[in-house]
């Protein structure tokens, strides 16, 4: 997957797992709040990956340049 897929995925589960949280709250079921807080916790973990493959990428971009302009 992509960095850009990672972090749409991560903001789409953090938005689920805050819907869910708030529905949870609202009809009393602590099973729904705690499936919200782990999607929400998934969706930061995906968008983490997404930081860390562009990180990568763009380092690689940097030392690739320099080696070039350095040829």
């Amino acid at each position: 997957m992509s960095s850009t897929t990672d972090k749409i995925k991560g903001v789409s589960n953090e938005a689920a797992g805050h819907l869910k949280q708030g529905v949870g709250k609202a009809v009393g079921s602590e099973k729904l709040r705690a499936e919200g807080v782990a999607q929400d916790l998934k969706g930061h973990a995906q968008k983490a990956v997404g930081d860390a493959k562009s990180a990568v990428k763009d380092a690689a971009n940097k030392a690739a340049d320099h080696a070039n302009k350095h040829m």
